[in-house]
């Protein structure tokens, strides 16, 4: 494909050289560069790609796309040169075109919020592929063509992949595509160029200050994917959130909204929630689901209007969800009969949904019951969040122990310091400090009796634990499994 045709929606300031190049590849990580390559220089969080513009010239790559004109004689040589306000915005457009605009081929839905939006796209692509589409899934847990799994390691992929992905689907013959929209994949522009045919607003809550700085930047960062939605898409929120209304502000597409409280385009309310799912009414027919707690109604009425919004058979949807056990890691239960203990592993890594979840598993305790809670909090990353999310745990747990979440490269130490500063005075007695997980875990199944409930909150589906640099294979349900099995063993 030549330059000509990458950028024909791309707004260039300045042109060098030659657009009828051949390009063979594209890419932004100057250590991926061969010859044929078009390079896009980012300023990212960490490094800047016009700061090896030299060297990707010296691997052959044909031509430079950057925010600047080219300054050395050394730059000057490369065959053709573009000069664009925003490169990484142009990577997507470029991305979109280089894999012959594949989104364009689906039916595609982006999800965002803080909470559920792996619920959410996970429990779209169960349903549609039970109503017979073949469908395509890009989430936190797993990417998915059909029945294919292909592993994830970001919530959103790069713009490069994310076109490669799609177009794989299309070459599959998917017809819809569920994608959960990070507010990092928004502002760093990876989902520029990608056609949607609707996006879906979860829910607002403390999480990436980290990255975002403030929390109005971060709802800016969601409420621009509905902002860019164009007319003929559509935009569904949740009303029952204040941020609900204010994602659809600006936004060209059909506006609807869900909740269980307010008026809204879909109703449900909550007749039952037990250990055994969610008996809901939902347009006005009982649906019994196989999740628990009120943030998975939320998502199933997501879902539901979601699907009716693509014009699925209302009936049929509802059928169907009433069988779907949604994602891994999400409120999974790890029963035991025999040590009449019931584990359960949530991703829970935030203020709000800690709360949420604790605050179910304590509405399903049995009298006199005790909930014990497992948590830790991920380096490098949101240190404000930390004491938050160990006041909500001790808020509504008989115990809590904090733990090693991924420390990255932080002191684990460091990291529960900062946990116990969100530690109640009244509360201090009931929290134990066990910096390794493995034993945190085990700890917490040895102190639990008959009929009490164990939460190990944090990682969720994640099979691994990052230390200093290097991924421990590590698993919460394995540990969970196995901590209760020696439970029963010696009862």
């Amino acid at each position: 494909m030549t330059i000509n045709q990458l950028t024909e929606n791309v707004e260039v300031l300045q042109r060098w050289g030659d657009l009828n190049v051949e390009v063979h590849q594209l890419d932004f990580d100057s250590r991926k560069v061969v010859p044929g390559s078009l390079f896009v220089a980012i300023k990212g969080t960490q490094t800047d790609g016009h700061d090896y513009l030299t060297q990707v010239i010296a691997g052959g790559a044909v031509a430079i796309v950057a925010q600047r004109a080219p300054l050395s004689t050394e730059e000057k040589k490369v065959a053709c040169w573009l000069n664009v306000a925003n490169s990484a915005a142009c990577l997507g457009q470029m991305a979109a075109a280089f894999f012959h605009y594949p989104s364009r081929e689906l039916q595609l839905v982006g999800i965002t919020g803080t909470n559920g939006k792996t619920t959410c796209a996970t429990l779209l692509y169960q349903l549609y592929q039970e109503l017979g589409e073949k469908t395509g899934l890009l989430s936190t847990v797993e990417n998915r063509i059909g029945e294919e799994v292909i592993s994830a390691s970001h919530t959103t992929p790069d713009a490069v992949e994310l076109n490669r992905l799609l177009a794989q689907m299309v070459e599959a013959n998917c017809t819809y595509v569920f994608m959960e929209v990070s507010s990092h994949a928004v502002d760093q522009e990876r989902i520029a160029g990608l056609d949607f045919a609707g996006g879906v607003f979860t829910n607002m809550s403390h999480d990436h200050l980290d990255y975002h700085g403030s929390f109005k930047a971060y709802i800016e960062a969601k409420k621009k994917f509905f902002d860019n939605l164009p007319k003929g898409t559509f935009a569904l929120v949740n009303v029952d959130d204040k941020r609900g209304s204010v994602m659809v502000q600006n936004t060209a597409a059909t506006k609807r909204s869900y909740s269980l409280r307010a008026m809204a385009d879909y109703r449900a309310r909550i007749l039952g929630n037990s250990a055994e799912g969610l008996h809901m009414e939902l347009a006005g027919h009982e649906l019994f689901a196989r999740l628990i707690g009120h943030f998975n109604a939320y998502n199933l009425l997501a879902v539901y209007g979601t699907a009716v919004l693509l014009d699925a058979p209302a009936q049929e949807v509802l059928r169907i969800l009433s069988g779907l056990p949604g994602p891994a890691g999400r409120a999974s239960y790890v029963r035991n009969n025999q040590s009449g203990i019931t584990g359960v592993v949530d991703y829970a890594h935030t203020p709000d949904s800690v709360e949420k979840i604790c605050q179910t598993l304590r509405e399903m305790l049995p009298r006199n019951q005790r909930l014990t809670t497992v948590l830790g909090c991920g380096g490098d990353r949101d240190r404000t969040k930390r004491p938050l999310m160990a006041k909500a745990a001790c808020d509504y747990s008989n115990l809590v122990i904090l733990t090693s979440d991924n420390p990255r490269s932080e002191d684990p130490e460091a990291i529960l310091n900062e946990m116990e500063e969100g530690v109640p005075v009244d509360k201090k007695d009931q929290v134990l400090r066990i910096t390794d997980r493995r034993s945190a875990i085990v700890t917490a199944c040895r102190l639990a009796k008959p009929g009490d409930i164990v939460l190990i909150a944090g990682k969720g589906h994640e099979t691994y634990q990052e230390i200093k640099g290097v991924k421990h294979p590590f698993s919460d349900d394995e540990v969970l499994r196995n901590a209760l099995d020696l439970i029963k063993q010696t009862n």
